[in-house]
């Protein structure tokens, strides 16, 4: 199931890589100036400074190919299902506090640094995995991760099993870790008209 989902959304990237056409500029958010680092962050490199440093080697998009495709799928695919979803509150007994997943336990920033980890130990430069938070439809924050590509900018996310591009979620963009630094954030200028509900 979760192997035809991927290869559905590849479906619409596949075409784009065999007739060569440029991606449009809806496929990347539009950054605005810099903003507040959100607070877990901050702790987060506070405890992990080399981590939250210069993010050199990204300063364009990273290559979309079939087989960078096939890793995105398979690291969201695995992270997400070896993971079980817990508060904060419940694995450390805070209510803020970002973390790689521990004992098979996270919350949403816990997925998205393990997947920014391991896509980063295969390949991908910093610069193009951002953590980037958004706003849900019912009004709560949440973390996911943005893998920054030639064909633009597509989503990671814990609560949604498929891979995509992040003009066809149903959140709004707030903010995200910066290209060039990775404890640097930026706001994201997210104009789009989100009906709930649109998302197939």
């Amino acid at each position: 199931m979760k192997i035809a989902m991927g290869i559905t959304v590849f479906a619409t990237v596949a075409a784009t890589l065999v007739f060569g056409t440029a991606a449009s500029a809806q496929a990347f958010m539009q950054q605005a100036g810099r903003t507040s680092q959100p607070v877990g962050h901050y702790e987060f490199c506070q405890q992990r400074a080399s981590e939250c440093t210069a993010t050199p080697g990204a300063k364009r998009p990273v290559e979309l190919s079939r087989e960078l495709w096939a890793q995105i799928i398979a690291v969201n695919n695995a992270v997400n299902g070896a993971v079980a979803p817990r508060t904060d509150m419940e694995i450390w007994g805070v209510e803020e506090r970002w973390s790689y997943p521990v004992k098979g336990m996270g919350d949403c920033e816990d997925y998205a640094l393990e997947k920014r980890r391991l896509l980063n130990e295969r390949g991908v430069p910093l610069g193009n995995l951002m953590v980037t938070v958004v706003r849900q439809p019912n009004g709560d924050g949440h973390a996911v991760l943005t893998v920054r590509t030639s064909l633009g900018d597509f989503i990671l996310d814990n609560l949604e099993p498929r891979v995509l591009p992040w003009h066809e979620t149903e959140y709004q963009y707030l903010k995200r870790q910066s290209t060039e630094h990775a404890g640097v954030w930026v706001a994201i200028e997210d104009d789009r008209n989100i009906l709930v509900g649109s998302v197939r």
